[in-house]
Parts: C-alpha cells; sequence; structure tokens
C-alpha cells in the first residue's frame, strides 16, 4: 500500500514537473516584457483562486493577520522568482533558463535547515553537487548567456527560500487555493511595481492587444500557476520541499527537449546534455535509496 501511494505521488510530481517546464515555454511564446507577463499572470491568477475559494470551494478568505503577512511575503518571493526566470528567457532561451533553474536541489540542501533550524543531511547537499554537475553539463558557460544563467540562478535561489516557507504554512493547515489567492495577490503587486523600471511607456505597456499573447497569458494564470500551485501546496503536506524540488530538477530535460522543438533550441542538444541528463536522473535515484539510509543509522 505504502509502495503504491509512493509511485502515486511520485507520477504526481512529475505531471506537475511537466506543467512547471511548459511555464517557460508559454513564456518565451508571448511578446510582451517579463514584469507585464508576470503582472497580467499573477492578477489573473488571483482572481481565480479568490473566485474558487469563495463560490465552489466555500473556505474561508479572511485570515489572522500574521497568517495574511506570511503569505503576502512569500507572495512577494514567488513574483520576483517569475521576474527573474522570466527574464533569464527572455535575455537567453528556454534552456539556459530552465537549466540555471534546475539548482534548486542545491539551494534547498542548503536553505531547508537554515529555516527550519535542522541540521544539514550530507545526502542531501552531495545530491544537490551532483545536480549542479549535471546543470554545468547542460548549460555550459558560453559568455552571452551568463546573464540569463545568473536570473535563472537567482531564480532557484527564490524558489527554495518560498517552497521550504510555504511548506511549513501548508502544515499549519491553511487550504491551498486559498494560499494562492494571496500569494498571487502579492506576486501581482512586486511585479507590477517593477514595471516603469523596465518600460519607458510605464503602466501603459499592460495594454496588450495580440489576441495570441492573452491566450499563453490565461494558460499560465490558471493551469500553471492556479492549478500547478495549489497541487504542489497539497503535495506539500506529505512530502520534504527537498524531495519536491529535487523531482523539479527533470524540469529542464523536459522543458529543452520542448524547445529543441518549438524554437530549435539544438545548440545544448549535444553530448554534454545526455550527460548532464543522467546526473540529474542518478540523483533523482539514488534520493531515497540515501534517504532510506540516512534514517535507519539515525535510528540505529
Amino acid at each position: 500500500m505504502d509502495r503504491a501511494k509512493s509511485l502515486g505521488t511520485t507520477l504526481q510530481l512529475h505531471v506537475l514537473v511537466v506543467i512547471f517546464a511548459a511555464t517557460t515555454i508559454l513564456g518565451r511564446l508571448t511578446t510582451v516584457n517579463a514584469s507585464v507577463l508576470v503582472t497580467w499572470r499573477c492578477l489573473i491568477a488571483a482572481l481565480g483562486a479568490l473566485a474558487w475559494s469563495v463560490l465552489i470551494a466555500r473556505n474561508r478568505v479572511i485570515l489572522p493577520m500574521a497568517e495574511t503577512g506570511k503569505l503576502l511575503g512569500i507572495g512577494a518571493l514567488i513574483g520576483l522568482h517569475w521576474l527573474c526566470l522570466f527574464g533569464a528567457v527572455k535575455v537567453a532561451n528556454v534552456s539556459i533558463a530552465l537549466a540555471g533553474l534546475a539548482t534548486l536541489s542545491v539551494f534547498t540542501a542548503l536553505t531547508e535547515p537554515w529555516l527550519l533550524r535542522r541540521r544539514v543531511r550530507s545526502h542531501e547537499v552531495f545530491l544537490g553537487i551532483l545536480v549542479l554537475v549535471g546543470i554545468g553539463f547542460i548549460a555550459g558557460l558560453e559568455t552571452q548567456y551568463l546573464l540569463g544563467l545568473g536570473l535563472a540562478l537567482l531564480s532557484a535561489f527564490l524558489a527554495a527560500v518560498f517552497m521550504v516557507l510555504n511548506r511549513k504554512i501548508v502544515i499549519a493547515g491553511t487550504k491551498p487555493m486559498v494560499m494562492v489567492a494571496w500569494q498571487m495577490t502579492a506576486a501581482a503587486l512586486i511585479s507590477a511595481l517593477s514595471i516603469p523600471l523596465f518600460h519607458a511607456e510605464g503602466y501603459g505597456s499592460l495594454m496588450i492587444t495580440n489576441a495570441r499573447d492573452w491566450l499563453w497569458i490565461f494558460s499560465l494564470a490558471i493551469v500553471c500557476t492556479v492549478m500547478a500551485q495549489a497541487w504542489t501546496n497539497h503535495l506539500l503536506r506529505t512530502i520534504s520541499a527537498f524531495t519536491f524540488n529535487l523531482t523539479a530538477n527533470f524540469e529542464p530535460v523536459y522543458g529543452i527537449i520542448a524547445a529543441s522543438f518549438i524554437f530549435g533550441e539544438h545548440q545544448l542538444m549535444g553530448p554534454a546534455f545526455y550527460g548532464g541528463t543522467l546526473l540529474i536522473a542518478s540523483a533523482n535515484l539514488l534520493h531515497p535509496l540515501l534517504q532510506r539510509k540516512s534514517s535507519d543509522s539515525t535510528k540505529a
């Protein structure tokens, strides 16, 4: 029974990773700046999550001030994470953005013990380093992509922090969709505040006339944000942030393969890509074995 449950959780995680990989593809397909894209995505997602919580789930959305403040703070981190991620997509490409993002496990292995005040687990650091080497193979360090890779790495760090903080709130019992509503409100505000920094026309840039852009933005907001974030929060009730983020390292694999077909990003699909993919896959396969061994040695 436990094995079947574990298999079901693993399957759910990989479906989520495919959805997350589609996020950068959809971001690349849009013609708008990262700050405008994130603002509309988060605003639509906030309204969608709020409507679901109030009209369908009948959840209480007015929370204690302390809890609301935590959700808004995490939402601000999510907004900054997406600004960096889509910025990486725009200045580099999907492959570089996803490769940098896959360092999540490295950052989580360091941030989770710090934020949860537990000891650093040596096997998590080892697996994180293994993934980092794999990302080095996949991304390469071509100078024209360094800015994009830097933004993607910052995006990964922010994701590691908010994932750990999110799990603490999930365990406390807050409804996943209510969390999405509050967090996307803060993310929309943060990204909206950044618009004047990147657009000479200021908030006039929010006027989007391209119907196809709206299609991609709504897909990002409803499928890749409302559904995916609520699903993520639900899974975090039973798994650690590190386990989630380690599985998320398959995101660059799925995304880079998709980008090679959609955008012709074949330059990263040589032997280095397959070597990096093998290292990432190995880290994911080793994780449950090393975790079990670590638990057994602790009990002993």
